[in-house]
């Protein structure tokens, strides 16, 4: 309906009649605006009232609980650690050799990475010998050292002392050396020696009688002359019973790249630059042919690893395990990578691997990121099918403790709960080895320590450059923590000098049934250091001949049972970092005086048993042919 429209006053003129109107237009139009307005909250009132009534009950008043941090769970250990000790005889044994890092006050990388060690019978006479890979002055260097710096050999008499026969041996040659891999390539009887570094690798026969012929450019295993080659394995990767040679690449590097990378540190000046700065690299993996000839085949095995995003090379390799993760007789590799993911290359036994690091749980810590990966190793040190793997890395990042789960490709580190991880933090992990120093059966743990750099102390009051190896004995538990930190008055102070440490290797020097151990140290002196263990007990030594399979038995696994124990070892020198240990396979007994039954898994896939061995005794067994 239209109201009606308003009836015009006649005593008002008509243009004020006009203006107020508009005026009444505006007082209707506020009205109305007031009218909605208080309709509008009488609507909010409403539904105000409405919520009042229906409303839930108020929270109570909140309340801050203090928190406290987590604390460790308490482990059991089983037993107290065995008093047995490690005497320094470096110089009464005879070693004279000291590192020479070709070190001038530029600080190139390569300088502060240090050199490894291999004990192993290049003569054949029953005693592990000792090999010592050096540095070397640079071309340019403004203060070379009078007499260019050799590799250095060391014979060793069979009681631990060992003479000086580096000179006419054919590894007096001075080049710049990182790594060293030891095997018997051409299964004639004689170990030979492959030699990694900075401008490529070398390779050296064994002609016998203590000398060695460099046989590297007819074999084709040198790789370019710009490869900064670092660790180095044989191993059969095919089981063709021939030794094939894996050779690790660091970064890409020059010393203009060095330069380039310009590393500081506040306080101190220029300093050795930090491997994420530089380019990865490809490792190199060289298939043996046969009749001293070798192909490399590192593409086509799957082992060239890109970086994602990039495309360019990702490895910058430190150390590497040849080990059969999952038992099925094919050896496969992995790598500790520094600053980068570690890899895990699964042999897919026909000639290829594939990566599977991130899968296996190898690859990263236990928070996704990466570490600075040195040395490795790995082992049944639980003495059942679990395989732990041992990885070293930098300052304040714990020692890595992989260990394989129901699927035996499947890993979790499990350093914390088993002992290892915090009393590892603060030190710069190179070396790392298991082994059985106190012949209980179980295999214990070894780091040898040392920063990279002099002055750390400077900027991180927590660190030093010198540092002592650490020591874990292996106590057993199934219940509780399985490796407990030694200290010196259980194991001597010898073994805990402080020192630059980097390589580390085992072997049975004196013929009386323990392991001794070396270390190695930039720019020192190595430590050589003889077990003197007075524990009674026993143990037993064996030493593998192939026939079928590589001479050397690399590959080999074992299971020695005795006293309702079983003891899985496996035949691999390369372990630690940029080192070799002996290939003879040393089980500590304990208190058991009889093994009942020891079993050989050749890489050819050929069983053998032997049953009632006697202990106490190093034998020599051959794989039937």
């Amino acid at each position: 309906m239209t109201p009606p429209a308003p009836i015009p006053d006649p005593s008002i003129p008509p243009d004020d009649a006009e203006e107020l109107a508009h005026l009444d237009d505006a007082i209707i139009a506020r009205a109305f605006r007031g009218s909605l307005i208080a309709l509008l909250l009488l609507a909010a009132g409403g539904a105000g009232a409405w919520l009042y009534y229906h409303r839930k009950p108020a929270p109570p008043p909140s309340t801050l609980t203090p928190l406290t941090p987590p604390a460790a769970p308490e482990r059991t250990v089983l037993a107290e650690v065995p008093t047995a000790r490690f005497t320094d005889i470096t110089r009464e044994a005879g070693l004279t050799f000291r590192h020479h890092p070709g070190a001038y006050g530029d600080k190139l990388l390569p300088e502060t990475m240090g050199g490894g060690v291999a004990l192993c019978d290049f003569d054949n006479d029953g005693a592990p010998d000792l090999l010592f890979i050096n540095g070397a002055d640079w071309p340019w260097s403004p203060r070379p050292a009078p007499e260019p710096p050799t590799m250095v050999l060391y014979r060793n008499d069979g009681h631990g002392h060992f003479s000086d026969g580096t000179a006419g041996s054919g590894l007096d040659i001075s080049f710049f050396g990182m790594g060293v891999a030891v095997g018997d390539y051409d299964n004639d009887g004689r170990t030979d020696v492959f030699i990694s570094g900075v401008g490529g690798g070398r390779l050296f026969h064994n002609q016998g009688g203590g000398k060695f012929t460099e046989v590297t450019a007819q074999t084709g295993v040198g790789g370019a002359t710009n490869d900064w080659s670092t660790a180095c394995a044989w191993f059969d990767y095919d089981n063709d019973g021939r030794l094939d040679l894996f050779v690790a690449n660091y970064v890409k590097w020059s010393r203009e790249i060095d330069f380039e990378v310009g590393y500081k540190l506040v306080g101190v000046g220029r300093a050795y630059g930090q491997p994420m700065n530089f380019e990865g690299t490809f490792p190199r993996l060289y298939h043996n042919e046969g009749s001293g000839r070798f192909k490399e085949v590192t593409a086509e095995a799957g082992l060239q690893v890109r970086n994602s995003t990039t495309g360019v090379p990702a490895a910058k390799t430190l150390g590497v395990s040849p080990v059969d993760l999952d038992s099925d007789g094919w050896l496969d590799l992995v790598l500790a990578n520094d600053t980068v993911q570690n890899f895990v290359f699964h042999n897919q036994r026909n000639g290829t691997f594939q990566e599977i690091g991130a899968a296996s749980g190898v690859a990263f810590d236990p928070y996704g990121a990466t570490r600075g990966a040195m040395g490795i190793d790995a082992a049944h040190y639980r003495n059942d099918v679990a395989l732990g793997i041992g990885i070293g890395n930098f300052a304040n990042e714990m020692t890595a403790l992989y260990v394989s789960q129901r699927d035996p490709l499947t890993f979790t580190d499990e350093a914390i709960p088993e002992g290892v991880g915090p009393a590892s933090r603060l030190l710069l992990k190179f070396g790392v080895m298991f082994f059985d120093y106190d012949l209980d059966g179980r295999l214990d743990l070894l780091t040898c320590n040392g920063h990279l750099e002099e002055e750390i102390g400077k900027v991180q009051a927590s660190q030093t450059y010198a540092q002592p190896a650490q020591l874990f004995w292996n106590c057993g538990a199934s219940n509780g923590t399985t490796f407990v930190v030694v200290p010196a008055d259980k194991a001597g102070r010898d073994l805990f000098q402080p020192i630059v440490g980097r390589g580390c290797a085992f072997a049975d020097i004196d013929g009386d049934g323990d392991l001794d151990v070396v270390l190695t140290q930039v720019g020192g002196a190595p430590l050589l250091l003889r077990n003197d263990q007075q524990l009674v007990h026993h143990w037993l030594r064996l030493k593998l001949t192939g026939t079928r399979s590589n001479r050397d038995g690399i590959g080999a696994r074992i299971l020695a049972r005795a006293g309702g124990r079983t003891f899985p070892r496996e035949v691999m020198p390369t372990r630690g970092y940029l080192s070799q240990s002996e290939t003879a396979v040393t089980i500590g007994l304990g208190n058991l005086t009889r093994v009942d039954t020891v079993e050989i898994i050749w890489p050819s896939g050929v069983k053998q048993t032997l049953n009632n061995v006697p202990p106490d005794k190093l034998i020599a067994i051959t794989e039937p042919e």
